[in-house]
């Protein structure tokens, strides 16, 4: 983790326009073609959701503006963002949420959220990272979604990103789900969800 010199940070007057305001926050949602995604982890036995949740936030670390954060005064700059997730055990209607480091392998990531979802009893597991180091994630698989909003307190500084998704549907031949992001427009602006949208769908075709 690196604290970053405001004086010579070349976002300071983005984030000085931003800061005052109590909801610097902004929600967007766009379709995102899985179809190389479900190809491979079908073939591979592995959890679709696992799996989508391991590339986001291997594609968010490709993104440095996705790993700045508010904290007080300081802004900071994490060496890579960890995913907390919810999850259902099989037979429940009740989700949990789990925290665990991605790594650098989908399978071995695939392996561990299955073990650690499974074996946890608590309704919520943080781990030892710092709360601004996590991804939340969440998807709603039963049905597609337009757009998706998370409760929150309006923390201002409050620099976790939100990601959600849907069912996905086939649409010209291609699996299409859509995907929700909540962001602080501190930090991230529309620019920067672009990168990432490119480095995730690079992600996914490098799976083909």
């Amino acid at each position: 983790m690196t604290v970053i010199d405001k004086e010579t940070w070349p976002r300071r007057g983005h984030y000085e326009f931003f800061a005052p305001m109590s909801n610097p926050f902004y929600s967007l949602t766009f379709p995102v073609d899985v179809t190389t995604l479900k190809s491979y982890t079908k073939r591979n036995k592995l959890s679709f959701y696992y799996s989508l949740v391991y590339l986001v936030t291997k594609a968010m670390d490709q993104v440095e503006a996705f790993r700045y954060k508010c904290r007080g005064e300081e802004i900071v700059l994490h060496d890579c963002l960890v995913p907390s997730f919810t999850d259902l055990k099989p037979g429940s209607e009740l989700f949990h949420i789990t925290t665990l480091e991605a790594g650098e392998d989908i399978a071995d990531f695939c392996r561990r959220a299955g073990e650690a979802s499974r074996a946890q009893t608590k309704f919520i597991d943080n781990g030892p990272w710092p709360g601004d180091q996590l991804i939340y994630f969440t998807c709603q698989p039963w049905f597609p979604i337009t757009s998706l909003t998370n409760e929150r307190d309006l923390n201002p500084e409050d620099s976790v990103p939100r990601v959600a998704w849907g069912k996905y549907e086939e649409k010209d031949g291609r699996l299409m789900l859509s995907m929700s992001l909540e962001l602080n427009h501190r930090l991230v602006d529309g620019v920067h969800v672009g990168q990432f949208y490119q480095r995730l769908n690079a992600l996914m075709e490098a799976l083909g």
